[in-house]
């Protein structure tokens, strides 16, 4: 399994020129050499927030990836960062730092938007960073948020509006986690010390109120609430007091820096170290670094050309890609296990069989663990088909080798016999008697030889045979033989070659059934591991399909008094379908935040 390359420094992914994204090959190149699993972490944030601070440091570098201390922005587009993970040996760690949002100078709020949904369907791991507090203004920055619906889909049949579609991005979106930098507040609520998580929590609960005002303001709590069931908040102090030094935070010694600042960067890098999870796509499906090298160039190129990101497509490609790969590591490993397994020529055609068993196993396994989404089997008959080719090849490579040194071997021993040929040796009275001893003798040493493989028997027949004019000629003229003795032998003779003929036939109906065997072997082998695979596929969808249930009773509420008649006064905070739905002028009703999954009414305690 290919390691994470070790990048000295970040590079380009997703470069952003006048507004326009493109995918940076020379990036996708370092992708496509990891094959081990990848933890995704994204980071997205308001222009100069320090970001890129806190993705250095999860690096474990204090240089990398450009801090900007002045007006101007320092980072275009999506830069990425590929280090090996710090205590997970078999997982790389991808990290990506964003442009900042709403510079003043791209003027483009669509193409922030862009930047914000790629980092949300890149990561697995998703970092909001902001300033100060969350306050409402915070929150109203975050307004990215809610156009999720609208930049991401994720099913390519969904219908325009994105309804049904929003409620399973749960099922794919990153953890969220928010970073309050430069926060001075005490975490206290009613007097009472909270956590930074129910500082969080806190910021996200909805407002009470119908008006227009309201239903805005409580637009990208929801989302967040909706989206990203998994949160994480973490407050950050001011870096040190003598701000002269912030401009050059890379720079700055730790000993300068304050100590509670350090604790809580600390704290974060190990979280991320900890609990951020491996990318992975719906229906459990683990992304690799050469996989997300597929996702990124699928999104952008889906961008650039005006369409909608779709999931269900970016899988459905990188399906096509992955299982042609896994049918063609699924044969390399096969022909690798096989070539040191077996030596030909074998010594049964029982042991070829075995091994072509063995490897052919392992062989499936690889293929089933990399392959996903294989519709009607496509890939896994192509593989069927590959192996079926490989053995046939081998068994004739086997036999090839085994008629190559079984005639070697014959035509060392039958020398001496060639030689009393030439001399004449078997021209004079009793020469028959010793041209078969010598043949007898060939016979046994002959059944001595190791390894002849599965051509022995035929092999050494085809001698016998083309000795059959030579044995004629030599019995019948020797003069020591009577007639009737000169019958005797000849009628030996025939009944050996019947009885030697008779074992071949055995032999190959034996073969044919083995192949047989192995043959049926070999279907029950894909079958088992098929439908070991599909019940693994209808679990982990089952478990999907529960996570999202979850979710959405904990956002509706799992009570029936949860759930009062509008009519009994207070005030309410209702959802159609299609969420979010307000009087406008004129008696028109104005959608805002399509698509979010619709909680019933709920009344507010203590709403006036």
């Amino acid at each position: 399994m290919a390691s994470a390359p070790k990048m000295l420094a970040p590079i380009c992914l997703v470069e952003n020129i006048n507004q326009q994204l493109s995918v940076n090959q020379e990036a996708i190149s370092v992708l496509e050499e990891i094959s081990q699993p990848v933890v995704v972490v994204a980071i997205v944030g308001m222009c100069r927030t320090g970001k890129s601070y806190l993705m250095n440091r999860v690096a474990g570098q204090k240089h990398g990836f450009p801090l900007g201390s002045t007006v101007e922005a320092k980072t275009k587009g999506i830069w990425m960062w590929c280090v090996p993970h710090p205590s997970k040996e078999h997982q790389a760690l991808i990290l990506l730092d964003t442009e900042g949002l709403g510079d003043v100078e791209k003027g483009d709020s669509k193409n922030d938007s862009w930047i914000f949904a790629l980092a949300v369907l890149l990561s697995s791991a998703f970092v909001y960073n902001s300033m100060k507090t969350i306050n409402h203004q915070a929150l109203e920055q975050l307004h990215y948020v809610t156009e999720l619906t609208e930049l991401i889909r994720a099913k390519s049949s969904s219908n325009a509006d994105g309804v049904a579609d929003s409620t399973e991005f749960v099922s794919f979106f990153p953890d969220f986690i928010w970073t309050v930098r430069d926060f001075t507040l005490e975490l206290k609520l009613h007097d009472k010390t909270i956590s930074e998580d129910e500082y969080l929590e806190n910021a996200l609960k909805l407002l009470p109120g119908q008006n227009f005002k309201v239903q805005k303001s409580n637009l990208p709590r929801e989302c967040i609430r909706n989206f990203f069931p998994n949160r994480k908040c973490f407050v950050f102090d001011w870096p040190m007091n003598d701000k002269r030094l912030l401009s050059s935070l890379e720079n700055v010694s730790e000993d300068q820096m304050d100590p509670t600042f350090q604790e809580q960067t600390n704290a974060f890098c190990s979280y991320i170290f900890t609990h951020a999870k491996i990318k992975t796509l719906r229906e459990g499906i683990t992304v690799t670094g050469n996989r997300l090298a597929t996702l990124v160039k699928t999104y952008v190129n889906t961008i650039s050309t005006g369409a909608i990101p779709c999931l269900e497509n970016a899988v459905t490609a990188l399906a096509q890609q992955e299982n042609s790969a896994a049918v063609q590591q699924a044969a390399e490993h096969y022909s690798q296990q096989m070539a040191q397994r077996v030596r030909l020529p074998t010594d049964t055609l029982e042991e070829l069989l075995d091994a072509h068993a063995a490897c052919e196993k392992e062989a499936i396994a690889v293929f089933m663990e990399r392959s996903f989404k294989d519709e009607n089997r496509e890939f896994q008959k192509e593989l069927v088909k590959t192996l079926v080719k490989e053995k046939e090849a081998l068994l004739l490579r086997n036999e090839a080798a085994s008629d190559h040194y079984c005639q070697r071997e014959v035509d060392q021993l039958s020398k001496d016999l060639r030689k009393g040929m030439s001399a004449g040796a078997f021209s004079v009275p009793g020469g028959h008697r010793l041209y078969m001893e010598i043949r007898e003798k060939i016979a046994r040493d002959y059944r001595q030889v190791p390894r002849k493989g599965v051509k022995a028997g035929e092999v050494f027949q085809k001698f016998l045979w083309a000795q059959t004019a030579i044995q004629e000629s030599i019995l019948q003229s020797d003069r020591a033989l009577t007639e009737g003795e000169k019958a005797m032998a000849v009628e030996r003779a025939k009944k050996e070659e019947a009885e030697t003929e008779r074992k071949l036939l055995i032999q190959k109906l034996q073969h044919e059934q083995y192949r047989m065997a192995c043959q049926e072997r070999t279907f029950k082998e894909h079958l088992r591991q098929l439908e070991y695979k599909l019940k693994e596929e209808r679990e982990q969808v089952l478990r999907e399909q529960e996570m999202m249930l979850q979710h959405m009773r904990k956002l509706w509420g799992s009570s029936d008094s949860a759930r009062e008649s509008p009519t009994q006064g207070g005030s309410y905070l209702c959802c159609s379908r299609h969420c979010h739905t307000t009087a406008a002028a004129g008696g028109g009703r104005r959608a805002l935040g399509k698509g979010l999954p619709a909680p019933p009414f709920v009344q507010w305690p203590g709403a006036t």
